[in-house]
C-alpha cells in the first residue's frame, strides 16, 4: 500500500486537465500509484469512439452515429493498443466536438470518479465538468515544440512513420478544437495549479505533481475534520 493512503479521506478526487502530449496522462499514473487510488484516461473513452466509428466506416461528423458508438463502449475495450496510435488521438478529437456524445459518457467518468476512496481521472474537462468538486485539480501543459517532440518521439517508437513537423501541426489542430468546442472546451479551472512541464524531466514533474496534490490533500482533510 502506497505511504500516501493512510488517514486518506473516504472521498478524495484528483482531476488532472491538460492539452495534449503535456505529461498529464504520466503525472496522473504517478498520482494514482502514490496515493493507491485507481485511474482513468478519459481520452481512452473518446479515442475508443472514433475507433469504434472507424471500423464500422462511419462519418466522423454525424453525431448520432457518434452517439450510438458511445453507447456500445466498454471499460475493456480501453486496453485496446489501438487507442494509442496517432490516428486514434485524431479520431477522438473529432467526436469529442459533439455535446450528445460528451453527455453520453460524462456518466461513465462521473460513476468512475466518485466511487468510494476517490480516483484520479485525466482529461480535458474534469476539474471544470466532470468532477468540479474535486478537491485536488491540476492543469498540466507544455509549449506547442516540446508537446510535439514528446508525441514525435513515443510515435516513432510505436513504429510510426511520421514527422516532426506533421505531428506539431496535429498539436496546434487539436487545441485549437479541443479548446474552441461549444460544449466543455478544454479549460484550466479557476482554482486548478498551473504546472507546466515544458522544461522537467518526469521525476521533476511527477514530484511537483505529488507537492500540489499533497498541499490539497492537506487542506481536504483540514476542512472535513
Amino acid at each position: 500500500m502506497s505511504e500516501y493512503a493512510s488517514d486518506r479521506p473516504a472521498f478524495f478526487v484528483i482531476a488532472v486537465d491538460g492539452p495534449a502530449a503535456s505529461g498529464k496522462g504520466t503525472i496522473a499514473g504517478s498520482l494514482a500509484k502514490a496515493y493507491d487510488l485507481p485511474m482513468l484516461d478519459t481520452g481512452l473513452l473518446y479515442r475508443c469512439v472514433g475507433v469504434l466509428m472507424k471500423k464500422a466506416h462511419e462519418d466522423l461528423d454525424d453525431e448520432a452515429a457518434a452517439c450510438a458508438a458511445a453507447a456500445m463502449l466498454t471499460a475493456d475495450q480501453l486496453d485496446d493498443p489501438a487507442l494509442r496510435t496517432r490516428e486514434a488521438g485524431e479520431l477522438a478529437s473529432r467526436v469529442a466536438v459533439h455535446p450528445r456524445v460528451r453527455n453520453a459518457l460524462m456518466e461513465f467518468q462521473r460513476t468512475f470518479a466518485l466511487q468510494e476512496g476517490g480516483a484520479v481521472l485525466d482529461g480535458r474537462d474534469i476539474g471544470t465538468v466532470i468532477a468540479p468538486e474535486a478537491p485536488a485539480k491540476l492543469f498540466v501543459t507544455a509549449t506547442p515544440e516540446v508537446r510535439a517532440h514528446r508525441r514525435w518521439s513515443q510515435l516513432k517508437g510505436q513504429g510510426e512513420a511520421v514527422t516532426y513537423e506533421e505531428v506539431l501541426e496535429d498539436i496546434r489542430r487539436r487545441d485549437a478544437r479541443d479548446g474552441g468546442r461549444e460544449t466543455a472546451p478544454m479549460a484550466r479551472a479557476p482554482d486548478a495549479v498551473l504546472l507546466d512541464t515544458s522544461e522537467m524531466s518526469i521525476s521533476q514533474a511527477a514530484d511537483a505533481a505529488r507537492r500540489i496534490v499533497e498541499a490539497a490533500r492537506a487542506r481536504w482533510i483540514s476542512s472535513s475534520a
